[in-house]
């Protein structure tokens, strides 16, 4: 269960302004046809990962009860309502990218028809229910990118991460479906805490070595980018990060510097 905070709790903790985001699915889903059972789009998504049913809390839209995400899902979701044809890249995420730093994005994805859809404190079920009821990939979303960064608020409250893994699976899906043409451009849940040995960091390496195989390097990609944000060691590079978990804009300059190439390379594709 999730526990239920407070608005001011929550964005203490997120650390959030108070003013202020194994084969190609394409064939698989002509094969299948729309109505097809959703697990065994998953299974065809992500080879290996334990399919369930019924499917996990992780793997199921859920309109989660905080108040600064439902206000900020309602933002997007009125966004989305007026068009996103001018969309070529879309960021889906948490707070890590609801809260790029803002000359960061703008250098870097700002010309690009870049969308910020990172909802603080969101959780995988909470972008599943984004795209899928609330409205947030409409049928003029086609971009030429997806950008999905999700799971670490799911290890926060150490859910299992083969269910993390799933709900990250059925995101890809459903992404899939709306949209055949997008790339996916998974990337590998962050590093957090203070050392290796981190409970939620444990959890969110085992979370990336289940979704590394959803990569058929045709339509959907992964990266674990996280080396770029800690030593040799495994320890927190300096000035990296605000709280062991959110970065400030050198953690976002180191991030995004391994990160623009990859974009780069599949919107020219």
């Amino acid at each position: 269960m999730l526990r239920r905070r407070g608005p001011a709790r929550l964005l203490a903790r997120l650390r959030i302004p108070a003013n202020a985001l194994a084969a190609v699915l394409g064939a698989g889903l002509g094969l299948m046809g729309a109505s097809a059972p959703a697990l065994s789009q998953v299974e065809l998504a992500c080879p290996g990962l334990p399919v369930r049913n019924p499917m996990p809390r992780e793997a199921k839209p859920e309109n989660i009860v905080e108040p600064y995400w439902r206000a900020r899902t309602a933002e997007l979701t009125r966004v989305a309502g007026r068009g996103m044809g001018w969309a070529q890249t879309i960021f889906l995420g948490d707070s890590i990218t609801q809260f790029w730093d803002p000359p960061v994005w703008e250098a870097n994805f700002g010309s690009r028809g870049a969308a910020n859809f990172g909802v603080g404190g969101d959780f995988t079920q909470g972008v599943l229910w984004r795209l899928q009821e609330g409205g947030q990939w409409p049928a003029t979303l086609r971009p030429k990118v997806a950008v999905l960064l999700i799971g670490t608020n799911n290890s926060t409250y150490a859910n299992p991460p083969e269910d993390t893994a799933l709900g990250i699976a059925e995101i890809i899906r459903v992404i899939r479906r709306r949209s055949p043409t997008t790339r996916i451009l998974l990337l590998g849940v962050l590093p957090r805490g203070a050392d290796p040995f981190d409970p939620a960091r444990v959890l969110n390496q085992r979370v990336n070595s289940l979704i590394a195989p959803c990569a058929d390097n045709r339509s959907v990609f992964f990266a674990d980018l996280g080396s770029v944000l800690i030593d040799s060691m495994g320890r927190p590079l300096p000035g990296v990060f605000t709280d062991g978990l959110h970065l400030t804009p050198d953690g976002y300059a180191r991030l995004t510097t391994v990160l623009e190439p990859r974009v780069t390379a599949l919107l020219g594709r």
